[in-house]
C-alpha cells in the first residue's frame, strides 16, 4: 500500500509500533484537516455575519428618516387644527410620554435580570456537588 511517497507494508504485515505511528499520523492529519475545515467555516459565517449586521445597521439608518418623516406628517397634519407651534408641541409631548414608558418599563427590566449571573444553574452545581459529597460518605 503507498501513501504519499513512501511504500508501506499492508497492515496485517505490519507491526504494533507501525500501526500506533500510522494510527498517530493519521489523527494529527485529521485534527489538522477538522480545524482547517472549522476555520474556513467561520471565516465565511463571519462574512455573512458582518454583511447582515451592515445591513440592519442601513435598515436602522432608514428607519430613523422614516420615522422622523411620519413625525412631521404628523405635526403638519395636526397644524391643521391647531397653530403649526402647539402641534409640534403635543407631538414632542406623546413622543416624551412614549420614551419615558419605555424607558421604565425597560429599566425595570434590567433590574429583573441582575445580577448577570446564572443563579439557578449555580443552585444546581451546588445541590448536585453536595449530592456527590453525601453519598461519598456513605
Amino acid at each position: 500500500m503507498s501513501v504519499g511517497n513512501e511504500v508501506r507494508a499492508p497492515v496485517s504485515d505490519a507491526s504494533a509500533g507501525e500501526l500506533v505511528s500510522r494510527l498517530s499520523e493519521q489523527v494529527s492529519r485529521l485534527v489538522h484537516d477538522e480545524l482547517a475545515l472549522a476555520r474556513a467555516e467561520m471565516t465565511r459565517k463571519g462574512k455573512k455575519a458582518a454583511l447582515g449586521g451592515g445591513m440592519l445597521g442601513g435598515a436602522g439608518v432608514v428607519s430613523v428618516f422614516g420615522t422622523g418623516v411620519l413625525i412631521t406628517a404628523a405635526v403638519l397634519g395636526l397644524a391643521t387644527a391647531v397653530s403649526a407651534w402647539l402641534a409640534a408641541l403635543i407631538v414632542g409631548a406623546v413622543l416624551v410620554a412614549i420614551a419615558a414608558g419605555l424607558a421604565l418599563t425597560g429599566k425595570k427590566e434590567v433590574s429583573q435580570a441582575t445580577p448577570p449571573l446564572p443563579v439557578d444553574a449555580i443552585e444546581g452545581v451546588k445541590d448536585d456537588l453536595h449530592t456527590v459529597k453525601e453519598a461519598r460518605q456513605r
